[in-house]
């Protein structure tokens, strides 16, 4: 008796464990709203989760290279960043520039990739790719590429 007790116990134990850290899958994320990418990425921040990067990335996603140290994130070869301005919609619904926006932007970026952007040019109308050696340059590649695997997000 004293045996199943224990033997169940352990099971028990076994199933309730869970990984400390999740890693976070970015893919196919062409971006969104400034506010709402700062809060997801400030949690994924305060989590510990390591973040794999494996596709794309534009615009308002590209924040987390800001947010999350860089020392957590990793990119694989299919990992593309497109920096662009921060766009907002005026009275009319016409989509304008949002200066504002822009300079906040750009105050997230660490200094390597505020470099990049700006030795392509700065933000513009124009979408700034950054990828292959120029990304690993900046953010390290994944050692192992099966982490992308097993993400979310």
């Amino acid at each position: 008796m004293r045996a199943r007790v224990l033997a169940a116990c352990i099971v028990s134990a076994a199933f309730s464990v869970t990984p400390a850290f999740a890693t976070v899958l970015i893919k196919d994320d062409y971006g969104g709203k400034m506010v709402d990418y700062r809060a997801r990425f400030q949690q994924m921040r305060r989590s510990g989760e390591p973040v794999v990067i494996d596709g794309t990335c534009m615009s308002a996603c590209t924040m987390i290279l800001g947010i999350v140290p860089l020392d957590r994130i990793c990119v694989t070869a299919r990992a593309v960043l497109g920096f662009e301005t921060a766009w907002e919609y005026d009275n009319s619904g016409t989509r304008i520039v949002s200066v504002s926006g822009t300079q906040e932007l750009m105050k997230v970026y660490p200094a390597s990739v505020y470099a990049w952007i700006t030795r392509h040019g700065g933000l513009g109308s124009k979408i700034l790719l950054l990828k292959g050696r120029e990304l690993t340059a900046i953010v390290p590649p994944c050692r192992n590429a099966s982490r992308a695997a097993s993400g979310r997000f």
